[in-house]
């Protein structure tokens, strides 16, 4: 059986996406003055990354958990992953914030992970079986 036409993967996925969200948007929300020096990146701009996080992580785990996964709401999780990973590459080439060469890693790492695990989800998703809208 390939594992993304497993009944669950893609609920799965939504609820592993949700707990990297949670960890991320809780570690730069309470960790962002400890880390702003080591990445070159402004605390406020960290936190506030942070925050935006955590409501997402709710909402995914809500669609995660609903009884029928509702195609539109995973498409809206996919394109706001896609957007997450466009501000990365922004952030990095825009000029707004000078990070040093562990925060260029790290942003670059992170939007690599979003990027794959929205990739994931696109797949999940028209590997499922009709999921009513």
């Amino acid at each position: 059986m390939n594992i993304t036409r497993h009944p669950n993967f893609l609920r799965h996925l939504l609820v592993v996406d949700a707990a990297s969200c949670l960890a991320m948007g809780g570690a730069l929300a309470l960790g962002a003055g400890f880390v702003t020096d080591w990445l070159g990146l402004p605390a406020g701009l960290l936190r506030a990354a942070g925050l935006v996080l955590l409501p997402f992580a709710a909402l995914v785990l809500f669609v995660a958990t609903r009884p029928i996964l509702s195609r539109s709401a995973v498409w809206g999780i996919i394109g706001c992953n896609a957007v997450w990973v466009v501000g990365s590459v922004l952030l990095l080439i825009g000029g707004l914030a000078a990070p040093t060469a562990l925060g260029i890693a790290v942003v670059i790492a992170q939007a690599v992970v979003v990027a794959f695990m929205a990739e994931l989800e696109a797949i999940g998703l028209r590997a499922a079986s009709p999921i009513p809208a």
